[in-house]
């Protein structure tokens, strides 16, 4: 798919999906969403891939959904008596692509977060803030419902006392505030935001990279199984990855006092 709306790009093992509508504080628009999940696909299935970062271009990571391009002419439709069910539209699929990406990805968020612009980094494994981020679930004052699976991901990451207080106030919060609540892992000074971000990503990229997606899908799968099942997914787990050259290599780098040379096999 040829982007419109958004950038990909790679340098070595990592990948960076950018927001780029900077002229329009990189607003949610139908085209912007398929592009997404087109390009969440791509570098989960780019083997070369290790990690991958989303932000967005220019003063804003993403300023919410096109309001008057998009959802007022949606509204319009539906009060004359459209009824198209937005079921399995992008509102749906592309939270769902960005939680099957097996490799990590970090949200580096660069300014204002609002709305879409702050459900889809949710799905993000890693938040870094800007300190000139700041963050708004203002579904309320726009008339609709919490959507991007953030009623599902704001209560796992902060709670349900204050993703209700978030939701149900529309107020908007700072990136420190943020940090405290446990919305993000980190707050930076803007100019330190790119370098803060990729040397988190290098240090991921240059770890086994099976032995990162499997443990990632360990902590997720951990947050809704009981005990004894997680307990056999981590002996099923650990014993695929014996059986990896990357553990045989990673052995041999200890015994010979080298850093290992992983290949994700």
């Amino acid at each position: 798919m040829k982007y419109q709306t958004i950038t990909l790009e790679k340098k070595e093992n990592i990948a960076t999906i950018t927001l780029n509508q900077p002229e329009k504080l990189n607003v949610l628009t139908p085209q912007m969403g398929k592009e997404l999940e087109d390009a969440f696909g791509v570098v989960d299935r780019d083997a070369g891939v290790r990690v991958v970062v989303l932000t967005g271009a220019g003063r804003a990571f993403s300023a919410g959904a096109d309001i008057g391009g998009w959802f007022l002419p949606m509204a319009q439709e539906r009060r004359k008596g459209a009824v198209a069910d937005v079921i399995r539209s992008f509102i749906e699929t592309l939270p769902l692509a960005l939680t099957r990406v097996k490799k990590p990805v970090i949200a580096s968020i660069n300014g204002a977060a609002v709305g879409f612009g702050g459900t889809v980094t949710l799905p993000c494994d890693i938040r870094i803030a800007s300190e000139e981020a700041k963050f708004s679930f203002g579904f309320t004052q726009v008339g609709i419902s919490p959507e991007m699976g953030s009623s599902y991901f704001l209560p796992r990451l902060v709670g349900i006392g204050k993703a209700c207080e978030l939701i149900l106030t529309a107020k908007m919060i700072n990136a420190e505030e943020a940090r405290e609540i446990g919305l993000v892992n980190q707050v930076v000074p803007a100019g330190e935001l790119t370098k803060a971000t990729y040397e988190m990503a290098a240090s991921i990229a240059k770890l086994a990279p099976l032995a990162t997606q499997i443990s990632k899908r360990a902590l997720y799968r951990g947050m809704d199984a009981d005990i004894a099942s997680q307990l056999q997914y981590e002996v099923f787990a650990i014993n695929h990855l014996f059986g990896t050259e990357d553990f045989e290599e990673s052995c041999k780098a200890f015994l010979e006092k080298r850093a290992p040379i992983f290949k994700g096999k």
